[in-house]
């Protein structure tokens, strides 16, 4: 068996520099479900103390080009970051408060990846959100 690697490790392989705030960043969406950035900064500093927030929001840009996180932008809500990466899976929004679930792709295959008409694009991802009221929500 073998052992998945370290924060610090994914950080090296991404040839992104480790630094105790990008180990923190990374632990904090690994930990967390769809984090806006002051949840992230928040968490980044009950970890390492003082970072700023635009440390934050460089650390995240660099994490998402690198693939280690993903950001997700739902219509009327700030940007949110996840762990869950490299796989086609989409989300569910509610309406009301805002909570996001991730959920896997809608088609067995991946035919939410093959539009009609690419336009001659090469398609390699499908962003789609599935928009109501969460449970919660629901009962109110």
């Amino acid at each position: 068996m073998t052992a998945s690697p370290t924060t610090a490790e994914e950080l090296r392989g991404a040839g992104l520099r480790v630094t105790a705030a990008r180990v923190a960043l990374l632990e904090t969406v690994r930990d967390g479900d769809h984090l806006d950035a002051e949840t992230i900064a928040s968490g980044v500093r009950d970890r390492v103390g003082h970072v700023s927030l635009q440390a934050v929001y460089e650390a995240l840009h660099a994490l998402t080009a690198a693939r280690l996180v993903r950001r997700i932008e739902p219509a009327g809500s700030p940007a949110r970051y996840e762990r869950r990466v490299g796989d086609n899976h989409h989300h569910l929004v509610c309406r009301d408060c805002g909570a996001v679930k991730d959920v896997d792709c809608a088609v067995g295959q991946p035919g939410c990846l093959e539009p009609v008409d690419d336009g001659g694009y090469l398609v390699d991802e499908a962003d789609v959100t599935f928009w109501g009221l969460c449970p919660q929500c629901r009962q109110k």
